[in-house]
């Protein structure tokens, strides 16, 4: 039996052998090494590696909701509401010439109501009719950034280097420069948060507070019209600009041209006007009130450069602000007595106010102040002999509360009064009722409104 046993284990040994003999003569595969996502840290947190490749991309977006409420007008809606999504990619590769940085933030939003209410029907060169249209639903995209960043380069769409305060605290923006555009800038930095930039600036491409540029045109009664015409070169914008633990503080400057034409009559009128404006702000931190508290202060002068003040000179969009203070305004208008063009020219003033109560509880407060002296100006459908020169006031305050990191949930109010140095005629709804047309020289508006927006 034991002879049996040896031969039966002695068998499959041998097998054993024979077939790992065989399988060793056998072509093998290896499986594919599997390349898994880092985390790149060298730029802050939400950045990863693109598998193969050494750039860092980070992905984030941002989904709002908003719910206001104002006065209504003629046959506009007192309420309005907006949804929008954003998206921003970011990628960075580390270079021997400094950062390579490809940047993109694209946006939809869906507007109705207030949102879309609109003033037209008033131009700084004539006839002063001022009211808001019907705010329907609207549909809208928006490229609102698209930039290349390598070394001291910045080119493409970006914020304005002219800007400081561009809006960072509060839901609605006060009567301030912030706006993206098509740019080409070099930055040169100097050490110890020092920089200077020197920018082009295309104020047509602009989007947000003070993009665009307007011109206005009297209207001498004779079927006159205005035509912009083309301008040389792009406005030319310089800042410079230091930011440490104390806070920041920036002064800035721009100039360029404003180029028009109107036909009267047989002949016609041309000018070219040149442009300017400047701008101070500084930003202080105040962590000694509670973490995070900052203030900001800052104030602006143009000279035909509406938009370094924050007016868009399109009259459309700008909520709680009423009838009057949605007026059209221009840059400059052509003058038919001297044969020139007349600048319009203004200031405004901004402060602002950051404040923690608790680690997720805080409020933010801004105002600003502006007056214009605005250009030419011919007798209208009222007898208007002489400049509105308006000057307004827009106040903010909100309470925010934001129970996890990225959630905000808040409210917030406004108030705007507008001043003219004489009335205007103000119809509730162009050609809806013209027993609702009436003279206003000055208008106090109320809104507010709830947002909640989720950052990630």
């Amino acid at each position: 039996m034991k002879l049996v046993k040896s031969l039966l284990l002695g068998s499959a040994a041998g097998i054993a052998a024979v077939a790992g003999a065989q399988a060793a003569d056998l072509p093998s595969r290896k499986a594919a090494p599997v390349e898994y996502v880092r985390v790149c840290t060298a730029y802050g947190a939400g950045f990863f590696y693109i598998p193969g490749t050494d750039t860092c991309l980070r992905i984030s977006g941002r989904v709002r909701a908003e719910y206001v409420v104002g006065e209504r007008y003629g046959e506009s809606d007192a309420y309005g509401t907006r949804a929008r999504g954003r998206l921003n990619i970011d990628a960075r590769t580390a270079t021997a010439y400094g950062t390579l940085r490809t940047f993109i933030r694209y946006e939809l939003t869906n507007n109705s109501g207030q949102y879309t209410n609109g003033s037209a029907g008033f131009n700084v060169g004539g006839n002063v009719a001022g009211f808001n249209t019907v705010g329907a639903s609207a549909i809208s995209t928006n490229l609102d950034l698209a930039f290349v960043q390598f070394g001291p380069i910045t080119a493409g769409r970006a914020q304005s280097f002219f800007d400081f305060y561009a809006s960072d605290l509060n839901f609605f923006s006060i009567r301030t420069a912030d706006t993206r555009l098509n740019l080409l800038a070099y930055t040169a930095t100097f050490g110890s948060g020092f920089s200077a930039t020197v920018s082009l600036e295309d104020r047509v491409s602009g989007a947000g507070t003070g993009g665009g540029r307007d011109l206005g045109v009297a209207n001498l009664g004779t079927g006159v019209a205005a035509i912009r015409q083309g301008q040389d070169y792009p406005d030319l914008v310089a800042s410079l600009r230091v930011d440490q633990g104390w806070g920041s503080a920036q002064l800035s400057g721009a100039i360029g041209s404003r180029k028009g034409a109107v036909a009267v009559g047989l002949g016609a009128i041309e000018g070219d006007e040149f442009a300017w404006a400047i701008q101070g702000g500084v930003k202080i931190n105040l962590p000694m009130l509670a973490a995070g508290d900052t203030l900001w202060l800052q104030a602006a002068y143009a000279d035909g450069a509406l938009g370094y003040l924050g007016y868009t000179g399109s009259g459309v969009g700008a909520f709680g602000l009423g009838r009057i203070g949605n007026l059209f305004l221009a840059d400059t208008t052509i003058n038919p007595i001297t044969g020139g063009m007349d600048n319009t020219t203004g200031f405004s003033l901004v402060a602002a106010f950051k404040h923690f109560w608790t680690p997720t509880l805080r409020s933010e407060f801004s105002a600003s102040y502006s007056e214009l002296k605005l250009g030419y100006v011919t007798p209208g459908t009222v007898g208007l002999q002489r400049s509105l020169d308006p000057k307004e006031f827009i106040g903010l305050a909100n309470l925010i509360w934001s129970p996890v990191s990225g959630l905000d949930i808040g409210v917030e109010v406004l108030y705007s009064h507008l001043e003219l140095r004489q009335p205007v005629v103000a119809v509730d709804n162009f050609g809806a009722r013209s027993n609702a047309a009436r003279l206003i020289k000055s208008e106090d508006t109320f809104a507010g409104r709830l947002r909640i927006q989720r950052d990630f």
